[in-house]
């Protein structure tokens, strides 16, 4: 490893994410050391690398009090604050904090567990190991004829309109699941199912996989427990649309821009650097 690797501090306390800032830039605190003291009880956990320098991550019990030189923002605001890389690390930093946490004790004797590798947990009594599990949940672009349908979701934290989505079932595949959702959510059916591309979604610890579908037939009938509005649009009267941090602005942007071909997006947007 270079000897003059700087490792890059992601500190989090629940969802927020603490940052060094000057003059309005905000940066991911670097150093031999951390800018604050690591908590006694705290687990330092090594995340990847990045141009050589280490990425290391950690708990906060408490929120740090605001200052001239640090603050916590939320996961989903660093998005705007931070270079995408950091935002990816500091997403998987999160992910592997999430599964620490929610993975102490082993789930068939009990015992508490070892930490064995960066994200790997074994059992010392009956060995049984404990890797990050991921949610996986499906995304979909319903297009008829010059119109998508959105939709806005009862747990949406704003009053913007999506994409269908939701999670993969046991021994469904992601096309059954897509065909799914559709129906349930709308009472919709949907043909001509492919891929669009994909995206990690650390909240807490999910894959957001789009895909983009031809309307079939039916008529809309909201499953209401989920939704609390659908229909079609075009491109002239859209309503308010999700951050552009999401898979599912970037399927709605790329269908607004008719851009050609899923190949060039997906290895523009999609790849993950990390």
């Amino acid at each position: 490893m270079n000897s003059n690797a700087q490792t890059l501090w992601f500190i989090f306390h629940k969802d927020q994410l603490l940052l060094q800032k000057s003059n309005n830039t905000f940066y991911i605190p670097s150093g031999v050391y951390p800018p604050i003291t690591v908590p006694e009880m705290a687990t330092v956990h090594e995340i990847t690398t990045f141009d050589g320098n280490p990425c290391k991550a950690f708990s906060l019990p408490e929120a740090i009090e605001e200052s001239e030189a640090m603050t916590m923002v939320g996961l989903r605001a660093s998005y705007d604050l931070l270079p995408v890389q950091y935002y990816q690390i500091a997403g998987k930093a999160r992910e592997i904090l999430h599964w620490d946490r929610s993975n102490r004790f082993c789930s068939a004797c009990g015992t508490a567990l070892e930490q064995i590798e960066p994200i790997m947990k074994r059992c010392p009594n009956c060995a049984q190991e404990v890797y990050p599990a991921i949610s996986t949940a499906i995304l979909v672009l319903v297009r008829k004829g010059d119109s998508i349908l959105l939709v806005h979701a009862r747990n949406f934290k704003g009053t913007f309109n999506s994409l269908v989505a939701g999670f993969l079932e046991t021994g469904e595949t992601l096309e059954e699941c897509v065909a799914r959702e559709v129906k349930e959510e709308t009472g919709l059916d949907v043909t001509n199912i492919s891929y669009f591309g994909n995206q990690s979604w650390p909240y807490p610890s999910g894959l957001m996989v789009g895909f983009i579908a031809d309307y079939a037939g039916g008529e809309i009938q909201l499953q209401e427990e989920e939704l609390s509005s659908g229909e079609f649009y075009t491109r002239d009267n859209l309503p308010e649309l999700p951050r552009k941090l999401s898979l599912a602005r970037k399927m709605i942007d790329w269908w607004i821009e008719e851009k050609a071909g899923y190949e060039v997006y997906t290895q523009h947007y999609c790849k993950r650097t990390i």
